[in-house]
C-alpha cells in the first residue's frame, strides 16, 4: 500500500517549478497504544470537557478558544475570528534562500517529512532542483501554510528526492544561557584530557539508526505479551553501582575496559582472517 499524501503543493525557484506532494517521515503508528480503562468495570472512558465553576459538561458548539491577559481579562476568539485571521494557503511553497547544509542549528529541526512529485509531468522539473541542490551541497528555505499555520521549512536533498523539515521559530527556542548560566568554569588536567580522547577515539564510528533500540517501546510489548500469555515478564539486570572515587579514577577505569574491548575485537578479526586464509 503506497503512503498518502498529507499536502500538496507547488515546488518553486523563481518561473521554475513541480507540483509536490508531502508525506509524513515519522511513523508514530507503530508504537504501543492503550486506553484509559475503569479499573473497576473494565470499561473504557472518555475525556469530557465541564465548566469549572458549574461542573457541568460542555457541549462542543459551545467550546471557544480564551486567552487570558496579564491584568485577568479573559479575551474570546469565536472560530470564525480565527479562520479570518489566519493567512489563506496558496500551495505554494518557493524557495526563497539557499545557504549550505551544515548552517543550520539542530535546535531549529521541529519535524520531517519526504517531499516528493506529485505526478509524472513533475518529475524532470524536480530532479533538476534535486541535482542542482546536491551538487550545489545547499538546502533551502521555504515559508508555506501548513495545517492551518505560516511555517518556515528546510528544503534538502536527500537519496532520489527532497526531505522538507518544518523550522521552529526564533521565538520557540530558549536561549541557551538560561540553562548554562550556573555552570562555572574548571581547571581539566591534561591527563584527564587525553584519557577522555582515547576513549572517545576508540569509540567512534558511525551513525547507524538500525543499531539503536527503543528500550521502553521495547519493554512496553514484552509486557504486554507476557500479560496476555499469563507469564510473569522478563526482569531486567540491575546495573551495579560503580565504587569510582574520583572522576581520573572514572577515566583510568574507563580507558582500561575500552582497551580492553578493543584489543579482543582485533583478536577475533585475526583469527577470523586466519580461519578463512587456511580455508583458501
Amino acid at each position: 500500500m503506497s503512503a498518502r499524501a498529507i499536502w500538496k503543493g507547488h515546488l518553486s525557484i523563481g518561473d521554475l517549478g513541480c507540483a509536490v506532494a508531502l508525506y509524513s517521515a515519522v511513523n508514530g503508528a507503530e508504537r504501543t497504544a492503550f486506553h484509559i480503562i475503569n479499573r473497576d468495570t473494565g470499561h473504557r472512558v472518555r475525556r469530557e470537557y465541564v465548566d469549572e465553576d458549574s461542573g457541568r459538561p460542555v457541549g462542543k458548539d459551545d467550546l471557544v478558544k480564551g486567552y487570558d491577559t496579564p491584568e485577568g481579562q479573559t479575551v474570546i476568539l469565536e472560530p470564525d475570528e480565527i479562520r479570518d485571521a489566519v493567512p489563506e494557503s496558496d500551495k505554494r511553497l518557493e524557495l526563497s534562500a539557499f545557504l549550505s547544509c551544515d548552517q543550520i542549528d539542530t535546535l531549529y529541526l521541529e519535524r520531517p517529512y519526504f517531499l516528493a512529485p506529485a505526478d509524472r509531468r513533475s518529475v524532470e522539473a524536480y530532479e533538476l532542483i534535486r541535482a542542482t541542490m546536491e551538487a550545489e551541497g545547499v538546502a533551502a528555505i521555504a515559508r508555506t501554510v501548513l495545517f492551518r499555520r505560516v511555517r518556515s521549512v528546510l528544503v534538502r536533498p536527500h537519496g532520489k528526492g527532497l526531505i522538507a523539515t518544518t523550522l521552529n521559530y526564533d521565538y520557540e527556542v530558549r536561549d541557551a544561557a538560561e540553562s548554562f548560566e550556573d555552570i562555572s568554569k574548571v581547571k581539566i588536567e591534561k591527563e584527564m584530557l587525553d584519557l577522555a580522547r582515547h576513549i572517545i577515539g576508540t569509540k567512534m564510528g558511525e551513525f547507524d539508526p538500525s543499531q539503536y533500540e527503543d528500550r521502553y517501546e521495547a519493554a512496553l510489548t514484552e509486557l504486554v505479551k507476557a500479560k496476555i500469555a499469563g507469564r510473569k515478564p522478563k526482569k531486567l539486570p540491575k546495573r551495579k553501582p560503580e565504587n569510582v572515587t574520583s572522576l581520573l579514577d572514572a577515566l583510568r577505569k574507563s580507558a582500561g575496559a575500552t582497551e580492553k574491548a578493543s584489543s579482543s575485537k582485533r583478536k577475533a578479526s585475526t583469527g577470523s582472517a586466519a580461519k578463512q586464509k587456511k580455508a583458501s
